[in-house]
């Protein structure tokens, strides 16, 4: 069974959602001239061996072009071109779309990037991607043989910290919910800091919880995310990525993000226990512990939601607590660290460097394993719905794919052959309204 595909390649919806800088499939310059390259498959889904098409046509006017060129290169990511024996080069136009023809011999994904230099004016450029056997798309290595007694052993310490949270409350304009400034202390220094948000006059045990996490970048936490759990009905916190705190102006963040945070992502990667990211996953039980320990909790739900670095945070708080029922990562970054020993792209950050030999450092190669949402999706049994975009460089599709079949519960995909890294508005809308129908779900199930 193939995965959902929301997006498919013909569909210009997401020009309205997505910069274009961000997208393939459709470029235009001067509002006269546009190039478009889709698959010849809806889905752009393929099997191994499979050949798969790109249809390139150029029009000007709403008309074909029918004179000139446009040059073209397949990659896989990793390589491009003739480097990765994948075709390159000119095609004449005609009075009929000209055609790219590849086939994919492993399990993954190819992009074909097309590019128009008219005689006048900028080039033009647009891609899309195209899959083959991703449901076979494994994980670049195995789940290290002492990772779960390691991560249990890390919720053993931070359980030996107090999780006594300081709320201050902030005015809203909406009278039904309560809103709060939340910190948590957590193991290694950096507290739990988000907002909160709740409806008022809610009763015990009636509500889902919602945690929503952030992604790259150094940010407050968003009081608007807070706000539409609780507007939903749900125990809704947003926390920011860092532990720091909310509501300062911008220049604050840009200080952070210039100093202290400038190089978080690679900070302490040499060793499981210095990495970063283990105090960022951290802070993700410390919220769950937060929001389950509210009276109105209902003792079931807890969803957790983010795009890039949060998606990959989502995909580790349902591996590594199983409080969580439903996971919604976008584009999931902290994805396929090892990803290059098979011959695949990393997803970001890119954490394993090369050394002076050209072979990744072994012993960031090792401590990333501990770090790798991979991993952890591979222990998470909550629903899930993901979302990929083929074209994006940022957090490759075979790092999201890893993941996701690595998953298991119950889960769907959604397939965006001419997207790059972005969460445009429909995906947005897609994972709420999941999230809403989950937990009225799980409602509706303890009422029978």
């Amino acid at each position: 069974m193939r995965p959902l595909s929301i997006g498919v390649c013909r569909n210009l919806f997401l020009l309205a959602c997505v910069p274009l800088s961000l997208l393939g499939g459709v470029a235009a310059a001067a509002d006269t001239l546009s190039l478009t390259v889709v698959t010849d498959r809806d889905d752009a889904l393929y099997d191994v061996r499979d050949e798969a098409g790109f249809v390139v046509t150029l029009e000007k006017d709403g008309q074909p072009v029918e004179q000139g060129s446009v040059s073209y290169v397949v990659d896989d990511f990793l390589k491009s071109g003739k480097a990765a024996g994948l075709p390159e080069g000119e095609l004449s136009l005609g009075d009929s779309p000209v055609r790219v023809v590849v086939t994919g011999v492993k399990p993954g994904f190819l992009r074909c990037t097309v590019t128009y230099k008219p005689n006048e004016g900028k080039s033009i450029k647009t891609a899309v991607g195209a899959g083959f056997s991703v449901l076979e798309i494994e994980p670049s290595m195995p789940v290290p043989d002492d990772f779960d007694a390691y991560w249990d052993e890390q919720k053993r310490l931070l359980a030996e910290i107090p999780a006594d949270a300081t709320l201050t409350a902030i005015e809203h304009k909406d009278e039904s919910i309560e809103c709060f400034d939340v910190q948590v202390p957590c193991l290694g220094g950096a507290p739990v800091s988000g907002y909160f948000a709740k409806p008022k006059q809610s009763k015990p045990k009636s509500l889902p919880a919602i945690l929503w996490v952030h992604g790259a970048g150094v940010r407050s936490s968003s009081l608007g995310n807070a706000v539409k759990g609780a507007n939903a009905g749900m125990l809704s916190m947003d926390i920011n990525a860092h532990g720091i705190p909310n509501g300062k102006p911008d220049a604050f963040y840009a200080e952070m993000s210039g100093g202290p945070l400038k190089s978080y992502r690679y900070d302490g990667r040499e060793d499981r226990d210095t990495s970063y990211f283990r105090g960022m996953y951290l802070r993700l039980v410390r919220a769950i512990d937060f929001l389950t320990s509210q009276p109105q909790w209902n003792g079931r739900d807890v969803v957790v939601i983010g795009h890039s670095q949060g998606g990959g945070q989502s995909l580790v708080a349902g591996g590594l607590d199983p409080r969580v029922t439903m996971i919604a990562p976008g584009v999931p970054a902290i994805c396929d660290h090892t990803g290059i020993v098979v011959g695949r792209v990393n997803g970001w950050p890119k954490l394993v460097p090369n050394t002076e030999d050209g072979k990744p450092d072994a012993k960031v190669l090792e401590a990333s394993r501990y770090v790798d949402a991979v991993n952890f999706a591979s222990r998470c049994r909550a629903a899930a719905i993901m979302s990929v975009g083929f074209i994006d460089g940022v957090c490759p599709p075979s790092s999201c794919y890893a993941a996701y079949n690595a998953l298991q519960g119950e889960k769907q995909m959604i397939n965006e052959p001419h997207m790059g890294h972005a969460a445009p508005s429909h995906i947005q809308k897609a994972f709420f309204d999941q999230v809403l129908a989950h937990v009225n779900q799980t409602v509706t199930a303890s009422a029978q």
